[in-house]
C-alpha cells in the first residue's frame, strides 16, 4: 500500500474529510470524492460503497434490557450467523483486508480461523466526551517533538490527525471512564497448551476525562493505574503503582513497586517501554499499548478496511471458564467474532540509537473509537514476531468501547499470552468510589492488608 499524507479540511461541528469511494485500500493523497460528514470522534459516519461497512447512527448507548449493573454484558447481537470463515487455506482470498500479522498466524497455524459477522458499528460514548472532543480540535497541539500534548481534556485531542504522532495520542487518551475496579486474568501459553493464572485486581483513575477537568487543573499526571497480584503464589501480594504523565519529556512516568518479601515500597523505573511483563509481551504492550512514544517515529500512513475482533459478547461471557477459552497455540475460535471496520494505519519505527526489542510496529486503530484492535510488532530482521488482537465490546451501561480480552501471539516461540479475562470474576465497576488518596505510594502497605 502507498503511504501518503491525508489533507483534512474543517466543517459543520468542526470536521470534515476528503475520502476516496473505495476503503479497500489506503485512501489517495487526492482524494475527488464528496466530503462525508464525521462522528463526533473523526469516523467517517456513512458506510461504505459496497454496503459491508453500515453507517454509524450512534452506536449502543443504552444497556440490554434485562440488564442489571455488575451483570456480565449480554450479546446484543446474539442472532447474527457467520457470513464466512477465514482459514489458512483461503486466506490470500481475503488478503487485502488482513494485516500481514493476521495472515501469518493463519497460516502458521492451521486451527486458527476467524468467523466474519455483519459489521455492527457498536461503539459509543457519553456526550460530554463527544463535546469536549469538539473543544479540543480547536485547542490541542503536539508538545515537545511530540512527545507530549497541550490544550486537550476529557476527549480525544486530535479527531482530524494530520500525522502518526497525533493518532497514536487518540489511543493513549481514548475515554475509559472515570474510576474503575476490575479482577482480571492473564495467561501465557506455551506451545505445549501448558498454563497458569495470574489473578490481579486492578484500580484506575483516569484523571484526564474527569467531569469539569481542565487542561490547566491537569499538572501533567493524567491516569493513575494500581495493580494487586493475588496469585500465582510467588506474585501474590505484589503491588504496583503507576502514575502517567501527559508530557513524556517534561516528567516521565512515575512507577512504585510494594514487595511483600521486604514489606517496603521502593520506586520502580523499569514498568515501562520494552521491559517484559512476562514471556509474551512487554510492559507497553498493555491495554495494547501504553506510555512513552519517544523511541519510535510515527507515520501516519491512512486508513483501510480490515476485518478485526468486534463485539466479542461471547468471548466476554460469565458462562465460560478460562480453560474453554485458552487451547494450544491460539485461544478457541469459535468464541471469536471479526467484522470488517475502517481502520487508522500507523507504521512505528525504532529511531536510531533507540534501544527497544521491536524494531517496528504497524497498529490498527479502530475509526470509531481510537482502540487499538490489531498491531504487528516486528524483530530486528524485519521478521514479524508477535501479533496483538484487542477483542471488544461496547460496555453499554457507561457507554465506552474497549477490550475485554487481549491476545498476543508469538510467532517464532509458537507460544501466546492472553489477558484481561474475567469471565469467572466480577464485572468491571465503572462507578468504583476512589480517590487520588487511593492511588499515593502510602497507600500500597494499606492495600496489602487487604
Amino acid at each position: 500500500m502507498k503511504r501518503i499524507r491525508i489533507n483534512f479540511i474543517v466543517v459543520a461541528l468542526g470536521l470534515a474529510l476528503l475520502v476516496s469511494g473505495s476503503q479497500a485500500e489506503v485512501l489517495p493523497e487526492k482524494a475527488t470524492a464528496p466530503i462525508k460528514e464525521l462522528t463526533p470522534l473523526g469516523a467517517e459516519k456513512a458506510g461504505n460503497a459496497e454496503g459491508t461497512i453500515p453507517e454509524w447512527t450512534g452506536g449502543i448507548t443504552q444497556p440490554l434490557s434485562g440488564y442489571k449493573l455488575g451483570d456480565h454484558h449480554p450479546d446484543p447481537f446474539a442472532n447474527d450467523q457467520p457470513l464466512f470463515t477465514i482459514t489458512g487455506k483461503n486466506v490470500d482470498q481475503y488478503s487485502n483486508k488482513l494485516s500481514p500479522g493476521q495472515i501469518a498466524i493463519l497460516k502458521k497455524y492451521a486451527g486458527f480461523k476467524m468467523k466474519v459477522y455483519p459489521t455492527r458499528r457498536s461503539a459509543a460514548f457519553p456526550q460530554r466526551i463527544y463535546a469536549a472532543v469538539k473543544v479540543n480540535a480547536g485547542r490541542a497541539k503536539l508538545v515537545d517533538s511530540g512527545n507530549g500534548v497541550k490544550g486537550a481534556i476529557i476527549g480525544i485531542p486530535f479527531p482530524s490527525p494530520q500525522n502518526g504522532q497525533e493518532a497514536i495520542w487518540n489511543h493513549i487518551l481514548r475515554y475509559r471512564g472515570d474510576t474503575l475496579q476490575r479482577t482480571s486474568n492473564e495467561a501465557v501459553v506455551s506451545a505445549g497448551g501448558q498454563y497458569y493464572l495470574e489473578n490481579k485486581k486492578e484500580a484506575l483513575y483516569f484523571i484526564y476525562s474527569h467531569k469539569g477537568m481542565t487542561p490547566e487543573r491537569l499538572k501533567n499526571v493524567f491516569l493513575y493505574f494500581k495493580q494487586h497480584f493475588k496469585s500465582p503464589v510467588r506474585r501474590a501480594g505484589q503491588i504496583s503503582l503507576t502514575h502517567d504523565t501527559i508530557n513524556q519529556v517534561a516528567e516521565g512516568r512515575h512507577s512504585w513497586l510494594y514487595n511483600p518479601g521486604l514489606r517496603r515500597v521502593n520506586r520502580a523505573p523499569f514498568i515501562a517501554y520494552d521491559n517484559p511483563a512476562n514471556e509474551a509481551r512487554t510492559i507497553d504492550q498493555f491495554d495494547m499499548f501504553n506510555g512513552a512514544i519517544d523511541r519510535y517515529t510515527w507515520e501516519l500512513v491512512g486508513k483501510q478496511e480490515l476485518y478485526v475482533p468486534y463485539n466479542a459478547y461471547t468471548l466476554h461471557s460469565g458462562d465460560l471458564k478460562y480453560s474453554a477459552i485458552i487451547k494450544p497455540q491460539h485461544i478457541d475460535c469459535d468464541l471469536a467474532r471479526y467484522e470488517l471496520h475502517r481502520v487508522w494505519k500507523i507504521e512505528a519505527k525504532l529511531k536510531p540509537g533507540s534501544s527497544h526489542v521491536y524494531a517496528r510496529r504497524t497498529y490498527y486503530l479502530d475509526e470509531d473509537s481510537w482502540q487499538a484492535l490489531i498491531i504487528d510488532h516486528y524483530d530486528g530482521r524485519n521478521q514479524i514476531w508477535r501479533v496483538a488482537e484487542g477483542h471488544v465490546i461496547n460496555y453499554y451501561e457507561v457507554p465506552l468501547l474497549w477490550t475485554t480480552l487481549q491476545t498476543n501471539y508469538d510467532l517464532q516461540s509458537r507460544s501466546y499470552g492472553v489477558m484481561g479475562m474475567n469471565n469467572q470474576e466480577s464485572e468491571i465497576n465503572f462507578r468504583a468510589k476512589l480517590s487520588p488518596a487511593d492511588f499515593r505510594p502510602s497507600a500500597l502497605r494499606r492495600d496489602a492488608q487487604r
